[in-house]
């Protein structure tokens, strides 16, 4: 029964809608779970320790242009990779914390564009570097990279560039601005760029890059993340088990033409959400004021479009 329960659990995380931020965390953990395993196995049954590093590489994002020929994937499986307990640990917490903050005011669906954009930007950033620098050139044909931080850089840069003055308590230091965050985690990435985890830093510098360039352009009404997130919405109705069409084909009574139409009923949820539907100027309009005022200098109507806003 308690592993139903679990079971039961899992799939109510991936099938519940804007459920994208724990989504994100918890294929994340499940990935290193299943990793962890598989190296507990190699040492109790003493396996060749080469095997366990294969799988690994085979979904770290390598340095080399003709290492990554060979394994395409790995510019998202490395996302979901972790070095470590306190590596995945500290990825998932900053995740948690201002993945809530940008969902809130942006939506499930911008925040995995965000995550997934932001990964690939960081993977980008990454390899330019390694195939730039000399500093790099003795060891570009071994090096790899893995962990979610380029995509959880991406998220907390873009927050801050939305809610620059939002401010969240961290220990020791009380409340800090978002923006003064963000700007500490950049500057620590540069300054650590030719360091013994240099490849990791300037994946971090390309999700931050990112996130900025994101929301600056949304803020202009252009949505980078647009076409990711219609790939997304064909894949998830095409795989979706039981997902039926919204249109309704209905035909005239016997004896009248026998011709037919397809038309989308007017009480259809398509119908009630394409009429609740936020223009883009409007959405700009309240990022703008919330950017100037914060949240709580938003009217009750201007916080009713944002939440439905954030599920179109």
């Amino acid at each position: 029964m308690r592993s139903n329960s679990i079971l039961n659990d899992l799939r109510s995380t991936f099938t519940r809608d804007n459920n994208s931020l724990n989504q994100l965390i918890l294929v994340n953990v499940l990935v290193f779970v299943v990793l962890s395993i598989l190296a507990v196995i190699v040492a109790l049954f003493q396996l060749e320790a080469g095997w366990y590093m294969r799988i690994s590489r085979y979904l770290a994002v390598p340095a080399s242009l003709g290492n990554l020929l060979y394994r395409p994937w790995s510019l998202l499986t490395y996302m979901f990779v972790h070095a470590g307990f306190f590596h995945i640990l500290f990825n998932m917490l900053w995740l948690y914390w201002i993945g809530q903050i940008f969902q809130e005011y942006l939506g499930s669906k911008k925040l995995v564009a965000v995550y997934f954009l932001g990964g690939f930007a960081g993977a980008a950033m990454y390899i330019l570097a390694f195939n730039i620098f000399p500093l790099f050139r003795s060891i570009i044909d071994t090096s790899f990279a893995v962990g979610a931080s380029a995509s959880v850089l991406a998220v907390v840069v873009g927050a801050a560039t939305l809610l620059p003055n939002f401010t969240i308590r961290l220990f020791l230091f009380g409340n800090v601005p978002l923006k003064y965050l963000a700007l500490a985690m950049v500057i620590i990435d540069l300054l650590s760029a030719s360091g013994s985890n240099a490849g990791g830093h300037f994946a971090h510098l390309g999700g931050a890059v990112f996130g900025f360039v994101y929301i600056k352009q949304l803020q202009a009404g252009r949505d980078l993340g647009a076409g990711f997130n219609r790939a997304v919405d064909w894949l998830v109705t095409t795989f979706k088990p039981g997902k039926k069409s919204r249109l309704k084909v209905s035909y005239k009574n016997p004896g009248s033409p026998k011709t037919a139409s397809v038309k989308t009923a007017a009480n259809s949820p398509a119908a009630a959400t394409a009429s609740n539907k936020v223009p883009q100027e409007v959405i700009d309009r309240i990022l703008d004021k919330i950017a100037q005022n914060g949240y709580d200098g938003l009217s009750k109507e201007e916080k009713e479009q944002l939440f439905r806003a954030s599920k179109q």
